[in-house]
């Protein structure tokens, strides 16, 4: 009893972790108390008491936890409870009080307190008899009872005959008296009879339990099973239409005769869970081949036996005259085919160990694939080791009524290149938690419906798939991909779902192939946020406010940002992308305005404050300063060079050479010393040997440009003497000054080499603004500087 009585208390607590999202337990069992402790927190909501030494339930025991709602007190030895021990916990809900000493059922006035009790185990205490007291009668939430008792007789559980059980379990603690009818009082679903040892079933209360009972379960049946078939089999009419066996230990010959009399019943479902076969067959056992059962189920079965025909046990199993049958949670490697057509339209052969050779068998050199399952509807090969998805689809050709397919939680692959040969009828396939790819698409039933993909490892929806024109619903969670698939070859898709894959900007435009498209999860991905997401998370938002439109599932609490890193964790809706980021023109305005404005307003003001003049100054000042350091000049070339420069000029511009010029370049002010023809013309010569010998005793010659200078033939005969010297010396001896304006159409065709000049060399202009002028002279006393060896003598001999 103890077994069953730890896998009851284990499924309260899970119980209790799922109706609550997280109840206060508080776990004392094994803890060797003798009293229940004082210091028990007010939030507890489960209490675990259990397997210690606490005789006697006071008043009061339980005043400090008012929020209580399970409580364990089993394995004690409790001989006395107090009439008013619950009176401080009215959420009660669950009472263990199993494994005890208690002595009369009815005597249990605690429970005039506990009128929110829906479990209540008394199971395996000194009951003699099982009068159930008045105070049972306030158990009007009692779902589920656990009784045990030596006697059972007529009217003992009157006192519940108002209270609608959904579980009356009684335990069998030894030889049990019972006279027949007792439970008829009884109203509920499931009738549970618990053995405690190796007893046998009571003849009337199996009877009775057939009789009075929709729901029947045998649990830790050990032996009896002949009688129990007998009975079963002589019996004209049963009430009992699920029969549930569960821990046994029988042979085979005693498990499949008392199959084949339950199959003459009027019972329409068998269960049957844990159960231990020993005495295991060498050759086929015969099987009824007609009955009314709907189905069958077999849960975690184990053989103890080492030699015996698997076959034969397979063989049982898959001729069963049954609309749905079920193995689960059992270690068999291979499922026959049935010898005739089956009746079978159910299969559930999930958490086995079957291999790709499910349904087939080998003649000879060939493979026989099984065709007498063809009204199987729904099948499931969940938690299998299954491994090719192709040699699946031939062992499931023939089944041409299959439309439920789970291969989930297998070892699935598909490489892609050869034809899968699935019935066209599958309209729903599981195929979640394999190692199937982007191939899988090319292995699938054209007419399916609904495709489950999830936890596999696909990247890519290939457009070059064959088109799936029923397609409704598309799982991909948990998957690789790293964008929306495509629907042009899903036109009626409208679910589609992509939890946990890595998609990090979901395309729109790929959205837009899907028309009928109505449900998109695309939740814990780890989302971009960038330009990029903008669509994406206007769709959100929209869904959230226009339920006409796409439901975006679990929007917004679970669609986060993971980059980038100042952004990471927040919720996509409520981050802002500014549109002038995302917009290439609208950005590209955005700063090219600005800057155009600003180039134009330096450009004004530059004008205004004639900059570039400036600027040009300040660069020939430099360069000249540049020059003259850099210059290497031989003694040998200043050799009768008495002169820093020759100024040549127009006769009409005379005055401004002698008011302007020189006066600024000669004497104190400049340091120069100038040469220019009215003062240095040696009169008797001609005017060309002077030019020329002007030009050779100068360091270089200023031209001063004008529209006068143009027309001067003088002028024109200077420049060529003074550029011929300049080739002959190679240096840059020529100084451009001009004096105004001075366009290239109004310079002479015959004055070639002022144009070259004007071309290749930057001239200084004479400025009209006073403020310009200062710095005009600075940069032409810089061009024209440089030392004369021979000056000083030149001017003692003067």
């Amino acid at each position: 009893m103890r077994p069953m009585m730890a896998t009851f208390w284990v499924t309260i607590v899970v119980g209790l972790q799922l109706c609550t999202s997280s109840p206060v337990i508080i776990n004392l069992s094994k803890q060797n108390l003798s009293s229940v402790p004082r210091d028990l927190p007010q939030t507890a909501e489960l209490l675990d008491l259990s397997c210690n030494h606490i005789r006697v339930l006071h008043r009061g025991d339980f005043q400090n936890t008012p929020m209580l709602r399970f409580l364990n007190m089993s394995w004690n030895g409790l001989v006395e409870i107090d009439p008013e021990t619950f009176i401080d916990v009215p959420l009660l809900e669950d009472l263990e009080l199993s494994h005890n000493r208690l002595k009369n059922l009815y005597d249990q006035r605690y429970l005039l307190h506990t009128g929110n009790l829906v479990v209540l185990n008394l199971a395996c205490n000194k009951f003699l008899v099982m009068t159930l007291a008045r105070e049972f009668t306030s158990l009007v939430k009692l779902k589920r009872l656990v009784l045990g008792a030596k006697n059972i007789s007529v009217g003992d559980f009157g006192n519940i005959a108002q209270v609608n059980l959904s579980t009356l379990t009684l335990s069998i603690e030894g030889e049990l008296v019972y006279e027949a009818s007792s439970v008829k009082d009884v109203h509920a679903q499931r009738l549970q009879i618990a053995f405690t040892s190796f007893e046998k079933v009571n003849y009337h209360l199996m009877d009775d339990a057939l009789s009075f009972f929709d729901e029947v379960e045998l649990l830790n049946l050990t032996a009896g099973y002949k009688d129990l078939s007998e009975q079963l089999g002589g019996r004209a009419q049963i009430r009992t239409s699920g029969l549930y066996l569960t821990n046994l230990s029988v042979s085979w010959p005693d498990f499949t005769n008392f199959v084949n009399v339950v199959l003459r019943t009027s019972i329409t479902h068998l269960s049957i869970s844990d159960v231990a076969l020993y005495n295991m067959p060498f050759k086929d056992t015969p099987v009824a081949t007609t009955s009314k059962m709907q189905s069958v189920t077999l849960r975690g079965a184990v053989v103890h036996a080492f030699v015996f025909s698997q076959e034969a046990v397979y063989n049982f199993f898959i001729n069963l005259p049954v609309k749905s049958a079920a193995i689960t949670y059992t270690e068999i490697i291979h499922m026959t085919c049935p010898k005739s057509p089956s009746p079978i339209t159910q299969l559930n052969f999930s958490y086995c160990a079957l291999s790709d050779s499910i349904f087939s068998r080998v003649q000879g050199v060939q493979v026989l694939e099984c065709k007498n399952l063809d009204s199987v509807r729904e099948l499931s090969l969940e938690g299998n080791n299954l491994k090719s998805l192709k040699l699946l689809s031939e062992r499931m050709q023939y089944m041409t009524s299959l439309q439920h397919l789970d291969l989930s939680l297998n070892l699935l692959v598909y490489d892609g290149l050869e034809e899968c040969v699935w019935p066209q009828n599958i309209t729903n396939m599981i195929l979640t938690s394999n190692g199937l790819t982007d191939s899988v698409f090319k292995c699938l039933p054209k007419e399916i419906e609904t495709l489950d993909l999830q936890n596999n490892q696909v990247s890519t929806v290939s457009s070059s798939i064959f088109k799936l024109e029923k397609l409704l619903s598309l799982n991909l969670n948990s998957n690789r991909l790293l964008d929306l698939p495509v629907c042009d070859n899903f036109p009626l898709l409208n679910e589609l779902l992509l939890n946990s894959n890595s998609l990090s900007a979901p395309s729109m435009s790929n959205l837009k192939s899907c028309p009928n498209l109505k449900t998109l999860d695309v939740s814990d991905n780890p989302f971009t946020c960038t330009c990029a997401l903008k669509s994406f998370i206007s769709l959100g938002i929209k869904s959230e406010k226009d339920r006409t439109g796409v439901e975006l599932l679990s929007w917004p609490v679970r669609y986060y940002c993971t980059y980038p890193e100042a952004v990471r964790d927040s919720t996509l809706n409520n981050i802002s992308i500014p549109e002038i980021s995302c917009n290439v023109g609208l950005l590209a305005a955005a700063i090219l305005c600005p800057a155009v404005a600003v180039i134009i307003a330096v450009l004004s003001l530059c004008r205004y404050f004639d900059v570039p003049w400036y600027m040009g100054m300040i660069w020939q000042w430099t360069r000249a300063k540049h020059r003259a350091r850099m210059a290497r000049v031989r003694p040998e070339d200043l050799v009768g060079v008495e002169f820093h420069a020759f100024v040549s000029y127009s006769q009409n511009d005379a005055d401004w050479v002698h008011t302007r010029l020189l006066p600024n370049l000669e004497g104190p002010s400049g340091g120069l010393c100038m040469c220019h023809h009215e003062k240095n013309f040696v009169p008797g010569k001609t005017i060309i040997e002077n030019i020329i010998t002007c030009v050779q005793k100068s360091r270089r010659c200023v031209f001063v440009l004008s529209a006068h200078f143009v027309k001067s033939e003088w002028c024109h005969y200077e420049l060529y003497f003074a550029s011929h010297e300049r080739l002959a010396q190679g240096s840059d001896s020529i100084v451009l000054v001009l004096l105004e304006p001075l366009p290239q159409y109004l310079i002479p065709s015959k004055y070639y080499q002022l144009k070259s000049m004007m071309g290749r060399h930057t001239y200084l202009e004479w400025p009209q603004d006073m403020a310009k002028q200062r710095l005009f002279w600075a940069n032409l006393r810089a061009a024209l500087q440089g030392d004369l060896p021979y000056a000083q003598d030149t001017e003692h001999e003067e």
